[in-house]
């Protein structure tokens, strides 16, 4: 029998989609993944299931919406709920599993072969002097943008760092007969945004092209919006000041990332590898990176966040320098790999595998037609009326402040994406209604505009479909009934 492919799943933490030269961005930041784009299959409308760490992660690991995982937030990781997830699927399947890099999951150390752990503060096993000294200037950073070159050179970065654990990782499996699975995940470029030389030089502030909207757009986009910046000044009186250097930083590192992945693959070639293993790209959520006048995330779902890279190359992969018209999400790696490796989705599992959209096979076009994505913690939305103190959740001598707090993640809002057009839709019956191709940052608000009322019943019908496939199939029913699915969890019929 053939042996089955390896698999990487190299994942950034905090990537917009947007900022590559293969989605129009005029600035070269990621060449090594353009190209590597065009040698297997693209996706530039992959959305995350909720633009939160935890969250997404859980649902990539698990292919369930946060909603049914019920880890809604970065802090409800033992409250993750599943019956099986990605990493028992492929130990099930013979395969040796290791986790370089940042985890941030439901996951545990010792769910896995070897695991190299590393956060935005740094970390790692058997650290050197450099790599010690680098990690203080992290922390020293309180999750700021830095100035000046990043200290001790590219080879204290934890993408450099990561990369070597896998490689090592990798080196140590000469010679057996089981297949492996790797998340080589890395921690940036998540704020603190820093970089070194070369790369911090890369692109200077003042040449940078302009973002699409500023500040003035927060009295448009309401109150969450506005609280993020309130308490991103009150933390830091030179928030604004920051802004253009944290958007220099930012894309350094996407060069230094891109840097990175280009070794990795280049490892893959020298030790043949590449043949045999099937590598996914992509990003748990994006930025604002100046966006609104805002940096980080935290504050509903604009494209800005929940549209993320998403890049699979290997073998029985379709090349094309185009991209694929699917619109897809993290939920759908995991049932993906299950039907790469020739294993059953698990019960539980929401997401489609996207296999034969990889391999050029038939699949059904209305099943991919719109992505869904989620955002809150439940409950009414916080607003500046309550008696809810910012130094209890928000503001941190440690950090300066975290955008992720009770004012930003309160409430429940759903968003669609269907070519174009973009709905929002929260437990208060609020609907937001965007034409993307004409108003991308999400300014001009159509919904109950009657020239739109066609669209926006269509988007709401869509909504509420994926509102109901979202819905937690477990536990499934006892005794009799059977419970029916499609082998790839599809929806639609194609046949």
């Amino acid at each position: 029998m053939a042996r089955k492919p390896n698999f990487v799943i190299i994942m950034t933490d905090q990537q917009r989609a947007d900022v590559s030269k293969r989605e129009g961005f005029p600035l070269d930041t990621t060449p090594f993944l353009d190209s590597l784009a065009t040698q297997g299959t693209w996706f530039d409308r992959a959305y995350t299931t909720m633009p939160v760490c935890l969250p997404a992660r859980v649902s990539m690991l698990t292919g369930r919406y946060p909603s049914a995982t019920r880890a809604r937030t970065n802090h409800n990781g033992e409250d993750a709920f599943f019956e099986t997830d990605l990493y028992e699927v492929v130990r099930r399947q013979g395969y040796r599993t290791a986790l370089c890099g940042k985890n941030h999951s439901h996951l545990h150390a010792d769910r896995m072969d070897y695991c190299f752990a590393l956060g935005h503060h740094g970390g790692g096993k058997d650290r050197t002097d450099d790599e010690i000294a680098f990690d203080e200037y992290l922390a020293g950073l309180r999750m700021r943008a830095g100035f000046g070159p990043a200290p001790y050179g590219v080879e204290v970065q934890c993408p450099f760092r990561a990369v070597t654990a896998a490689t090592n990782w990798i080196d140590g499996l000469a010679g057996d007969a089981e297949p492996f699975f790797l998340w080589l995940s890395f921690p940036e470029p998540h704020n603190p945004y820093q970089s070194p030389e070369p790369y911090f030089s890369m692109f200077p502030p003042e040449t940078l092209p302009p973002t699409l909207s500023d500040q003035s757009a927060l009295e448009a986009k309401g109150f969450k919006y506005q609280w993020l910046r309130h308490i991103g000044e009150t933390a830091f009186p030179d928030y604004a000041e920051q802004l253009p250097r944290a958007r220099s930083n930012y894309l350094g590192m996407l060069r230094l990332i891109d840097d990175q992945v280009e070794r990795l693959f280049g490892y893959l070639d020298s030790k043949g590898l590449r043949d045999n293993t099937i590598v996914i790209f992509l990003s748990d959520h994006g930025d604002y990176v100046g966006e609104y006048g805002l940096v980080r995330k935290g504050a509903e779902l604009p494209e800005v966040l929940v549209r993320i890279p998403f890049v699979v190359v290997g073998p029985d992969v379709v090349a094309s320098d185009r991209p694929h018209p699917a619109h897809i999400t993290t939920a759908d790696i995991m049932p993906t790999i299950c039907e790469a490796i020739g294993t059953d989705i698990p019960r539980g599992v929401q997401g489609r595998s996207l296999w034969a959209l990889l391999t050029g096979k038939e699949y059904p076009e209305a099943d991919f037609d719109s992505a869904y994505s989620e955002h809150g913690f439940g409950g009414l939305h916080y607003t500046a009326d309550d008696d809810y103190d910012p130094n209890e959740d928000g503001l941190s001598p440690a950090i300066g402040f975290d955008e992720l707090n009770g004012w930003s993640q309160s409430g429940t809002l759903r968003a669609i994406r269907s070519g174009d057009w973009k709905l929002l839709f929260d437990m208060q019956e609020h609907g937001q209604l965007y034409n993307l191709a004409e108003d991308p940052v999400e300014l001009n608000d159509l919904f109950d505009h009657p020239d739109y009322a066609g669209i926006q019943s269509k988007m709401l019908a869509k909504l509420l479909g994926w509102t109901l496939r979202a819905q937690d199939p477990l536990p499934h029913p006892r005794r009799r009934y059977k419970f029916k699915s499609d082998k790839r969890n599809y929806w639609s019929p194609y046949r």
